[in-house]
């Protein structure tokens, strides 16, 4: 269908109608994308002609997001992840690269076609990975840090790959006459090649330094930020076609703008002027990778194209398998890091565009690779739903469960359960004040952890009643769970409110929907997750504003008992959202009016009491 609005039409509904099922059924909005790019392809629905060039125009979504991870990473933290970046992640790219280059020697082809792949194929996708692990907030796990390092050190490797290829010209590949010419340097020879590549990127780092900054000042003075926004695009397009001039990757360029740019005072203003683009764009990438899978290739080379895809999956996973146990991850992290990180990335497309206008790899050829990839892209998520819904709940299961519950040989009147940051905050502070507990938890790492650091722990399955009842459950005063997990908090206070009635119950809870639910089986004491810290902030706002110390003790308390109160109420109608949200309503305005009249009685004029710098500058004067 011809036509900038048609497609926009297409594309936008076909988003609207996949991404939110996908997400329903547990498979993230990569995956949507993906499926919403295959029904409105060619070979299905054909709402986009075959052979139509969108991944071009779709690759400006991963162009703007480089940019804004550029922008994430000033230099000195790129410094303090050189062992990572270098490590994890130049290990990653090094094994790669190699096997691949010999075992398309041993298939007989030309070591320069083989390396040219290889070095390919040893990239990963960054957007697919980054959105799994942002949708599943794994950024500060192990496996996201590790992922990220992999990530970036292929970024930082797509420079030297693209300076590689042209010299395999020069090496032999093809005659300089028979090469196709697409772009404005492409009938120079190859040495020549490599060097305006150099010069484009320094180009890029000398404008980052010195010309992006005075730029975006003169525009800022006018106050004016859809003006300061199309300074931002402008910067991002205005690389895009630098880099593309000299046939380097244009996320590439932008990436390294970015980083020049993340000691800038306009770093902020430039995140948030261009995120609501990536998010877009982004998707419209994916989407095209969807469509512009060749289904009719695939089918006449079904062998060989899924053959390939599933080898190459396999090869990545194994090398990150054995990367992932050299750094000590546990084998559900690993598998998690290793399956994450096995596709084959989206910059891959550009290396086969770039080798193929070369002349290194013939149009067929590089047809094929963008197949695998299309393909391997589109299997990733697909595996990692499979890994997160069905194999890792079983392996972790299967791991707890080698190892015997412990004999506990000590009770208490307090039982606490889950002595991660939050329980080991909570057990230093009763212990700091003369109660001991008894503590359970389910890791086995965290459990020999804590031992050597000289906390009594036991290594058990809070939701068995047996442990229960060894831990002392049957003579307790107090059951305190910190375990995050919300259905384990549902399962144990089932459990206690059958078996130990006449034990008082303190749970912890994610969120308000957890609180609802447990107030529903009779919980009467509930924490809310970062309530007490909400509020704690809250306080030091209002201090550092002038309030009185006591005011401000007295209106926190007032607060949490009046939010308290308020979640009684609440809980009636959160099955229906239409009288939630009057309730809500009401609840808020009247909070907030009983805050008011507080505020405004008379004994707060004497409230200084409580705030020492009054009381010194008192003393002072007499």
């Amino acid at each position: 269908m011809e036509g900038f609005l048609p497609q926009a039409i297409i594309y936008i509904l076909a988003a609207i109608i996949c991404v939110p099922i996908a997400k329903r059924l547990g498979m993230g909005s990569v995956l949507g994308y993906l499926i919403a790019g295959i029904v409105i392809g060619p070979y299905l629905l054909g709402f986009l002609e075959e052979g139509e060039d969108i991944m071009h125009k779709a690759e400006f979504g991963v162009v703007m997001m480089l940019f804004l991870i550029g922008l994430e990473l000033e230099p000195k933290n790129l410094w303090k992840m050189k062992e990572l970046i270098l490590r994890v992640g130049l290990s990653q790219v090094l094994i790669t690269a190699l096997l691949i280059f010999f075992i398309g020697i041993g298939l007989g082809f030309s070591w320069q076609i083989s390396l040219a792949v290889g070095l390919s194929m040893a990239l990963s996708s960054t957007a697919i990975v980054l959105q799994s692990l942002k949708e599943k907030n794994q950024m500060e796990s192990q496996v996201g840090k590790l992922s990220f390092g992999v990530l970036l050190m292929q970024d930082i490797a797509v420079i030297p790959i693209l300076a590689i290829l042209p010299l395999l010209v020069v090496a032999g590949s093809m005659a300089p006459g028979e090469m196709e010419s697409h772009g404005l340097i492409d009938s120079f020879p190859g040495w020549l090649q490599t060097l305006f590549i150099f010069g484009a990127i320094g180009v890029v780092v000398l404008l980052g330094r010195y010309g992006f900054g005075p730029i975006l000042n003169w525009v800022s003075k006018t106050k004016l930020r859809e003006l300061f926004t199309a300074s931002a695009l402008l910067i991002v397009v205005g690389i895009t076609f630098l880099m593309e001039l000299v046939g380097l990757s244009p996320a590439l360029g932008t990436f390294l703008a970015g980083v020049i740019l993340a000691n800038s005072p306009y770093k902020h203003a430039l995140e948030s002027d261009l995120d609501p683009f990536k998010g877009l764009l982004l998707g419209l990438f994916f989407m095209a990778v969807g469509a512009t899978i060749n289904f009719n290739l695939i089918a006449n080379n079904a062998a060989v194209i899924l053959s390939a895809t599933m080898g190459i999956l396999l090869l990545k996973t194994l090398i990150l398998l054995i990367i992932g146990r050299a750094k000590k991850l546990k084998l559900g992290e690993n598998l998690s890091f290793a399956i994450g990180l096995s596709q084959v990335g989206e910059f891959s497309f550009v290396t086969y565009a770039f080798a193929n206008q070369l002349g290194i790899i013939d149009q067929q050829n590089s047809d094929m690779l963008m197949a695998i990839t299309a393909l391997s892209m589109t299997i990733t998520p697909i595996l990692i739903v499979i890994m997160d819904k069905a194999i890792l709940p079983k392996l972790s299961t299967v791991k707890k469960s080698d190892r015997k519950m412990d004999e506990i040989d000590q009770k208490h009147k307090v039982i606490l359960l889950g002595f991660s940051h939050f329980g080991s905050t909570l057990g230093r502070f009763l212990r700091a004040n003369g109660i001991e507990a008894t503590v359970l938890d389910y890791d086995p790492d965290r459990v020999d952890f804590l031992r050597k650091m000289g906390f009594k722990v036991y290594y058990g399955d809070a939701t068995r009643i047996d442990l229960l009842q060894a831990a002392g459950a049957g003579d307790a005063d107090i059951l305190i769970s910190a375990i995050k997990d919300p259905e384990t908090n549902f399962k144990l206070a089932q459990l206690c409110k059958e078996n130990f009635p006449n034990l008082e119950v303190m749970i912890r809870a994610k969120n308000r929907t957890d609180a609802y639910e447990l107030m529903e089986m009779g919980i009467k004491n509930i924490y809310r997750d970062h309530l007490d810290t909400s509020i704690r902030m809250g306080e030091d706002a209002l201090k550092k504003l002038g309030f009185r110390a006591h005011t401000i003790h007295r209106l926190a308390k007032n607060f949490r008992e009046y939010d308290e109160s308020a979640l009684e109420i609440l809980v009636k109608y959160k099955n229906d959202e239409k009288k939630y949200i009057s309730a809500v309503k009401l609840q808020i305005e009247q909070q907030e009016a009983l805050l008011s009249g507080e505020l405004s009685r008379k004994f707060s004029l004497n409230d200084h009491a409580w705030d020492s710098e009054p009381m010194k500058e008192s003393a002072k004067e007499k």
